[in-house]
């Protein structure tokens, strides 16, 4: 069977649901650590909850698939979950963007508030890979980016 076919498949039980939520709470949590720690308006508990929210929409998605009859299943798809959710934590990430004396902030805010969402999403679908590879190069952007931005300053 392939992954989409082993993610639709639905014959894991609380545990593997238990570690899909809590790979995005984790792995979410990692990247609001660096925006928390740099006091950006979304921090640690924003990116976790985006990350969990996402994960719990593709959660639920594929069980209301799993559940459903052969007819039903035709108007249940996954990608317009992951559409709205891209669309709406857009919406979010917009309200961290502010414009003030001529110039903008909160654009790296905003798209990492987008990117939790992506590794809640990946990890709701059981994509760990993805998960743990999107955590680590947000992590990696973020850190060295600022460091480097630092650098150049001085």
């Amino acid at each position: 069977m392939n992954a989409i076919g082993e993610t639709l498949a639905l014959d894991w039980g609380h545990g593997e649901l238990c570690l899909r939520l809590i790979t995005a709470v984790v792995a979410a949590g990692v990247v609001g650590w660096e925006r928390e720690r740099q006091d950006k308006p979304a921090g640690l508990r924003t990116h976790m909850m985006v990350s969990l929210g996402s994960a719990a929409f593709m959660v639920m998605v594929l069980h209301l698939i799993a559940s459903t009859d052969a007819q039903a299943k035709v108007s249940l798809d996954p990608l317009r979950v992951l559409q709205g959710i891209v669309g709406g934590v857009g919406f979010l990430g917009a309200g961290c963007i502010i414009r003030s004396r001529g110039s903008v902030e909160g654009i790296t805010t905003a798209s990492s508030v987008w990117v939790s969402a992506a590794i809640g999403s990946a990890a709701g679908l059981g994509f760990y890979w993805i998960v743990i590879m999107t955590a680590v190069l947000s992590l990696s952007i973020l850190g060295v980016m600022n460091v480097l931005k630092h650098l150049l300053e001085k």
